[in-house]
């Protein structure tokens, strides 16, 4: 390996400074007399071209950082698009950070592989790239030669993968531990919310959702969920998923495991107690399907999150 690891950040209209500076930073610290050095070019886009800011050749990685405005627009995503994809084709990995995905999105390198950004920006991000598998309950997502980071915070985190993966492991839990931040190994899902696609326009199965959110404590079964929607069983499963993008059941289970995350947080009643209010009437069973959402038992969440 060369003693010298080019990282590029991409400056873009709306990005984060404070992700750029610290990247930067973050790099800095990492590097040592005795380890390979990582060096650290800004990036910025004139036109449908990328210009270092200094004269290099080809990055190892290039990291487009998270933005300020929410969901990166069009006008600002393609003009770089095929850059980018000039320098994937020779070589570079490509990392996203964020809302960063939506410029990715846009090179097409995306298209048929699992990608995250912001849990908050799932529903656009799918309806502008419906062919990437999108999943927002992973904070990285590390393909090799194409990297994504979750929250706006989640540079910490690429950072310290980028580290691991060209200085080692113990110069990656050096970096950590200077900088007092967990090691990679955090999940989105820890943090985001259930937000409920109500905005799809079938007018059945809103009127199903509606009841969902009611009567969620309930013993619900799909035949319930179908004779409210008004339509036959499989018609209303298929509508349902196009409509909110997952299963009835999985709908149903994450609004009850969003509502236990409630009662966990702020309130003090037991497990047992709140698998009853939310609608189950197995308690183990209650923590099963919990910890397949959230990734965290009940209990850890509310050592983790009590308010």
């Amino acid at each position: 390996m060369s003693d010298n690891i080019e990282i590029a950040l991409l400056e873009y209209s709306g990005a984060q400074e404070a992700a750029l500076l610290g990247l930067a930073d973050l790099f800095e610290m990492a590097n040592q007399p005795d380890r390979p050095q990582l060096s650290v070019t800004r990036w910025r886009a004139e036109g449908d071209e990328l210009v270092p800011g200094r004269n290099t050749g080809a990055p190892v990685v290039m990291i487009i950082p998270p933005g300020k405005l929410g969901p990166v627009a069009a006008k600002v995503a393609r003009p770089v698009a095929s850059a980018l994809r000039r320098l994937h084709g020779s070589g570079t990995t490509l990392a996203s950070v964020c809302v960063g995905a939506f410029i990715l999105g846009e090179t097409g390198l995306l298209d048929g592989r699992s990608a995250t950004t912001h849990w908050g920006t799932a529903e656009v991000f799918r309806s502008r790239f419906p062919k990437v598998d999108l999943d927002v309950d992973r904070l990285v997502i590390d393909d090799g030669d194409i990297m994504t980071a979750g929250g706006m915070m989640a540079w910490t985190d690429l950072g310290l993968k980028l580290v691991d993966r060209y200085l080692g492991t113990t110069a990656m839990m050096d970096t950590a531990g200077t900088l007092l931040i967990d090691p990679p190994g955090r999940e989105q899902r820890y943090y985001s919310s259930f937000v409920p696609t109500l905005t799809h326009g079938d007018a059945a199965i809103l009127v199903a959702q509606h009841w969902l959110h009611a009567e969620f404590a309930d013993s619900i079964s799909l035949s319930d969920m179908a004779s409210k929607s008004g339509l036959e069983e499989r018609t209303f499963l298929r509508r349902f998923r196009k409509a909110t993008h997952m299963t009835a059941t999985e709908y149903l289970q994450r609004f009850r495991v969003n509502k236990a995350r409630e009662m966990l947080q702020f309130g003090a009643d037991a497990v047992e107690a709140i698998a009853w209010a939310v609608g189950y009437n197995d308690a183990s069973a209650f923590r099963k399907v919990f910890f397949q959402i959230v990734g965290l038992s009940p209990s850890d969440y509310r050592r983790r999150f009590r308010a």
